[in-house]
């Protein structure tokens, strides 16, 4: 008796992706002074509900989920969650010169501390409405963002979360294109 193997292929090509990033310079990472207060804050964005880190969890696991019917929307999402990464990259940068450190654990003002989740995602199962989980999470990083912009008083930090805002808002345009 011969046994019959079935192997499946994935036929979308991921070889040249590259992060979906608005077409400006990022300012250099650097802060006036250390400041575990802002450190704290830029944690939130690190590794929050909403963050960096939850926004590349749940990028990936749609575009997984996508890449064999829905080959283009897939490799949107994975050049988004590309640009993901490097937030979180010059997050955790920032977070470090400030004096914090990055451990997963978002510091709140009221002196807790919460480890990030996967309880955090939005993970439907139907394109469009991973399409529209993306927008909203855009749509949150960009509000707290803009708070955390008038809470810290540090123009270099400022200049780098300006500058994420605008990939930000690139994403929200490229993903309402899809749609």
């Amino acid at each position: 008796m011969q046994e019959t193997k079935t192997v499946l292929t994935d036929t979308c090509s991921f070889a040249d992706i590259r992060p979906a990033m608005a077409s400006l310079p990022y300012p250099p990472v650097q802060v006036s002074a250390k400041n575990p207060a802002y450190a704290n804050l830029l944690s939130i964005d690190y590794c929050g509900s909403v963050s960096e880190l939850s926004a590349i969890t749940q990028y990936i696991n749609s575009e997984n989920r996508l890449s064999c019917e829905h080959c283009s929307m897939a490799k949107t999402i994975l050049g988004i969650a590309m640009a993901e990464m490097m937030h979180l990259q010059k997050l955790g940068e920032l977070i470090h010169l400030l004096g914090g450190n990055i451990d997963y654990a978002a510091k709140q003002p009221n002196g807790r501390m919460r480890l990030w989740t996967p309880e955090y995602l939005t993970l439907p199962e139907q394109p469009q409405k991973m399409i529209a989980a993306g927008i909203e999470s855009e749509q949150g990083a960009i509000k707290q963002y803009r708070m955390h912009m008038q809470m810290i008083r540090d123009e270099h930090v400022n200049a780098v979360l300006a500058r994420i805002i605008k990939d930000e808002e690139y994403h929200i345009m490229l993903l309402k294109g899809i749609m």
